[in-house]
Order: structure tokens, then C-alpha cells, then sequence
């Protein structure tokens, strides 16, 4: 048996999609497909129901589910020991973030952590669906991510606690002077197309934009100039005039206030939630002491807290 057999399952497990979870493994679906039949082959039973849609666990599928997360959490802590690095230090936690939030947020958070907690942390930074592969193999202790009403997160709330920390907006900006010398409006006119900077196809905040758009009544003239997984590339390619990002508030928080403004009204854009995870059977003490901060509300400026009562997947996760 193979490690990467084991993460290719669990990928498996929570997007219910080959498709997607060999493209979250950066291989091809045909090798994908091989190893979870190696995987399969070696048990000597079907771990996966391909019958049906989505694809689902056979019951023995969900039995080794569990199993291979313990294993696969295993064999990273023991990796992690063999480089020397102590995993269970009473002030050491490892957090899961995705790019947007580890660079527009984390710094301050950290801030406020390490001086009141006297934490020390490893930082993990990626796509919402890697991180979360990787927080549900207990490869990291917390996980802090974006979540909108219209396209949630779901973590087997059984298992896993979700918090609200901080609220966001998602909405689009464009450059001012882009915009005055253009006078562009959504959803675009006849013979203007706007120049949009779009994320790319299967992230979090694609799927976001996508939901807006459809909502507000579509886009009737645009073309796509770029498309990027990372918020913050988009943003500067927005400072830079090159056209219309989605971006969160925070995000633009530190930009001068001439660099970009909003475009568009109210239906162009969507409140978003920051929302903090842990595996409710962690028992670092340094987990326990950064919950219990973050529900008191520290550090300053996180605010309201709340029961993980989320539906969905985490297939629905990407970014």
C-alpha cells in the first residue's frame, strides 16, 4: 500500500467525484482511477460505489474511512517527529488558511494570538479543497477559511465545530481612473465589453462570481483579460487597470483608497462569513486555548460566534 492511495481515497471521500478529486491531486483521472483500484485490489473489496451519482462509499468504503484518515494522520505526525518537529507542544498549533485570508488577515490575527496566548504555529496555506483534505487527515488542527450562505461549507459537523470569526463582503472593484476614463457599468453595454479578471474555473470564489452573476441577471458583454486561483493576483491586476475583480473587503483593506473602488449595486455583490474549524477530539491544549479566545471574542475584532449548522460538501469548497 501507498500513502498517496490513501489521500487519493479520502479525496474521493469528500468530493464524490473523480473528476475533481484528481485534478485536487494534480494527476490525470485515468491515473487517479488506477490507484484507487490498487487501493481497492489490495483489500480485495470495493471501497467505492460507482453506480450511482455522486459517487459514494461502499458501506466498507466508509468503515476504512475512518481508518485511513487515523493512518494517514499518523504517518504525518510521525514524519513531522522525524524532522523534529514536536507535535504536540502545549503551545504549538498548526492552521490551515487559504491565500486570501494568510495574507490579508493572518499578520493582525497573529498579532493579537501571540501576544495574548504566547502560541507558536506552523501556517499552512492553500486552496479551500487542499486544506481541507488536509485538515480532515489531521494534518493541521485548525482550519480558517471563507463561507457564503449560497455556497456553504460542511464539515461532518458531528465531528467538526465551526465558528464565525469576522464577516467579509465579496464584491467587485475596478480602477478609478479605469472607470472614468471607460465609464464602464454592469452588466456591460453593446460594443464596451468589460474587461473582467476572474478566477479560475472549480475555485471557491469562481463558484461565488458565478452565483452573483447568474443572480444579478448575467453579464451581457465581457471578455475575460485573466483568470488566477489567488485573490490577491487578481486585485493588483485590478490596481494595475487591467479590469473588474471580485475581491473580499479584506483584501483591499490596506490599498490606498484612490487604488480601487466598488462598481456595480448591491446585487453585483454577497456578504461573506470567516469561519474557524477544529476537530472536536483534538486535545491540544493550544487548540483549546485559541477556541476559547476566539469565542470570547479576542482577538479584537472577531466577532460573533456560532454552532456549525452548515450543509453541503466540501466538494463545494475550492479556493
Amino acid at each position: 500500500m501507498e500513502i498517496r492511495w490513501l489521500q487519493d481515497f479520502l479525496a474521493v471521500a469528500e468530493t464524490g467525484n473523480f473528476t475533481r478529486a484528481a485534478a485536487m491531486r494534480n494527476t490525470s483521472q485515468a491515473a487517479f482511477s488506477r490507484r484507487i483500484q490498487q487501493l481497492e485490489a489490495w483489500f480485495g473489496v470495493a471501497l467505492i460505489d460507482r453506480s450511482i451519482l455522486p459517487t459514494q462509499l461502499t458501506p466498507e468504503g466508509e468503515q476504512f474511512r475512518i481508518t485511513a484518515s487515523r493512518i494517514l494522520s499518523e504517518v504525518l505526525d510521525a514524519r513531522a517527529d522525524l524532522k523534529g518537529i514536536p507535535e504536540q507542544r502545549p503551545d504549538h498549533i498548526r492552521i490551515a488558511l487559504p491565500f486570501a485570508l494568510a495574507t490579508a488577515r493572518f499578520p493582525a490575527w497573529w498579532a493579537q494570538w501571540s501576544r495574548e496566548l504566547r502560541l507558536t504555529s506552523e501556517l499552512v496555506v492553500g486552496n479551500v479543497h487542499d486544506i481541507g483534505i488536509g485538515f480532515l487527515s489531521g494534518a493541521t488542527e485548525m482550519m480558517i477559511c471563507f463561507h457564503a450562505a449560497q455556497q456553504p461549507v460542511h464539515l461532518e459537523p458531528e465531528r467538526i465545530e465551526g465558528m464565525e470569526i469576522e464577516t467579509d463582503f465579496f464584491r467587485p472593484y475596478i480602477n478609478p481612473m479605469l472607470l472614468r476614463r471607460e465609464g464602464f457599468s454592469l452588466p456591460g453595454e453593446p460594443g464596451k465589453p468589460l474587461p473582467l479578471l476572474m478566477y479560475s474555473s472549480g475555485v471557491y470564489f469562481s463558484r461565488l462570481v458565478d452565483l452573483i452573476v447568474e443572480s444579478a441577471g448575467g453579464i451581457a458583454h465581457g471578455r475575460r483579460i485573466v483568470e488566477s486561483d489567488m485573490s490577491d493576483i487578481l486585485r493588483d491586476m485590478a490596481i494595475a487597470g487591467h479590469g473588474i475583480a471580485w475581491l473580499p473587503e479584506s483584501t483591499v483593506a490596506h490599498v490606498p483608497k484612490d487604488a480601487l473602488v466598488p462598481i456595480g449595486g448591491a446585487r453585483w455583490s454577497m456578504p461573506l462569513s470567516i469561519m474557524a474549524f477544529r476537530d472536536r477530539a483534538n486535545v491540544n491544549p493550544a487548540v483549546s486555548r485559541l477556541w476559547a479566545a476566539l469565542k470570547r471574542g479576542r482577538p479584537q475584532g472577531m466577532i460573533r460566534s456560532r454552532p456549525n449548522a452548515m450543509l453541503g460538501r466540501l466538494s463545494t469548497v475550492v479556493g
